[in-house]
């Protein structure tokens, strides 16, 4: 399964919430789960970006369709990048001309 990783802001209204974020985080896990993804990993971080999430989907609409129920509540901002494995980049490599 393609794997993407999120970068993710809160937003003020998610700062002012965010004594609720690990019980949201838990909800958004199941959410993925339901459209046919997965969370791989989660990480509170220190920086330009206050979490980061991994996560896998069958496809780059399964992805979007959770992203952007995600981004309906209101309490955060993503990026995601599509990641490849060192085995899909080498497969990528071997293709140049």
């Amino acid at each position: 399964m393609p794997t993407y990783i999120t970068l993710c802001k809160l937003t003020d209204q998610g700062v002012k919430d965010i004594k609720n974020a690990p019980k949201r985080i838990r909800s958004a896990q199941k959410m993925a789960e339901k459209v046919g993804g997965k969370i791989t990993g989660f990480y509170l971080t220190i920086g330009d970006y206050d979490y980061i999430a991994i996560s896998e989907a069958p496809n780059d609409e399964v992805a979007c369709t959770f992203l952007l129920d995600l981004g309906t509540t209101g309490l955060l901002r993503t990026t995601t990048l599509k990641a490849f494995t060192l085995e899909e980049f080498t497969d990528i490599v071997k293709k140049l001309p």
